[in-house]
């Protein structure tokens, strides 16, 4: 039978609600990518993670599990895996059996990000343990009603620190404080722009992997309904990489699969298939530029291509801190 969505759906809801996260993750694994950066913590300006790099290798995992009892008996027992769930964070297990060498490379995105921006000579903080999960895999999923309360306790957070300018490091979490956060939160208006945006307006301080071509995958959510098309171009120009485009880019870009993975993990299988035979006609060395791109087109191409994020071909973060 197929998996119980509704089911999956409450555990991930009743996480947010009582834990803070669908995929709750301790301070210290939140922040551990911020390690010798030296960031302020708080400011006017502030980078802002919303969880979603340290989430994926959990993600990727829990989906993983989740293919292997899709039309399995075992879908009968969800039920009562949310029951416990209520009492007994199951999915803390998950957290439990990611690797750490998944968790480091994550993190290392995060890392070289952060680097970019302070080589780039742009000024910011961190709010550290104030760097709430945005929730953006429980709003995509529809689960307004435990997202509403949530999404005003990161808002308090950033009014608590005197937050004014968000830079933000995915599309999906910089489309839910530019789109999203305004629907749900009342007088919620800080200026919030994606890293791309601002290292592209900043200029310099780019150290890039200079060994070949990439193809460029763009994100639906960049690309569609946020609007970062051109920077992820201008910084690998500048940093003298070339790229090369597939048929569908831009704003006609193919979806990766995601977020759907959680619920559908054979679909998002499917799809991301789809994606990888047309990135790999022009090139076997692909860039993305959203950790969920990342994980779900790295499942469907195994050593048919190198997939990298778009940080670590700019800032070579690929060195596992």
């Amino acid at each position: 039978m197929p998996l119980p969505t509704a089911t999956v759906l409450g555990i991930l809801g009743d996480n947010l609600a009582r834990r803070g996260s669908v995929l709750p993750l301790s301070k210290r694994t939140a922040t551990r990518w911020a390690e010798g950066l030296d960031l302020p913590k708080g400011g006017d300006t502030v980078i802002y993670t919303g969880h979603l790099y340290q989430l994926i290798p959990a993600i990727d995992l829990m989906a993983g599990l989740l293919a292997r009892f899709e039309e399995s008996w075992v879908t009968r027992l969800f039920g009562l895996g949310r029951f416990v769930n209520r009492f007994i964070s199951l999915t803390f297990f998950i957290q439990l059996l990611v690797p750490r060498r998944k968790r480091a490379e994550y993190n290392a995105m995060l890392h070289a990000i952060a680097r970019l921006l302070k080589d780039g000579g742009v000024s910011f903080g961190y709010l550290y343990e104030d760097d709430l999960y945005s929730g953006t895999l429980a709003y995509d999923e529809g689960l307004d009603e435990a997202f509403a309360p949530h999404a005003r306790r990161v808002a308090e957070a950033f009014r608590r620190h005197g937050v004014r300018r968000v830079i933000t490091v995915d599309p999906h979490t910089t489309h839910m404080l530019q789109e999203v956060y305004p629907r749900f939160v009342p007088g919620f208006k800080l200026e919030v722009v994606s890293y791309l945006d601002v290292l592209a307006e900043a200029g310099g301080g780019l150290r890039a992997r200079r060994d070949g071509q990439v193809v460029i995958h763009d994100s639906c959510v960049y690309a569609r309904y946020v609007g970062v098309i051109e920077s992820p171009r201008t910084l690998l120009r500048r940093a003298g990489v070339p790229f090369a485009e597939p048929e569908l880019t831009g704003a006609a870009t193919h979806c990766c699969g995601g977020p759907v993975e959680v619920l559908f993990p054979g679909e998002a299988h499917r799809i991301a298939l789809e994606r990888v035979a047309q990135l790999t006609k022009v090139g076997r060395r692909i860039t993305t530029m959203c950790p969920i791109c990342l994980v779900n087109l790295r499942k469907a191409a195994g050593d048919e291509a190198e997939i990298l994020d778009i940080s670590q071909v700019l800032a070579g973060a690929n060195d596992g801190r």
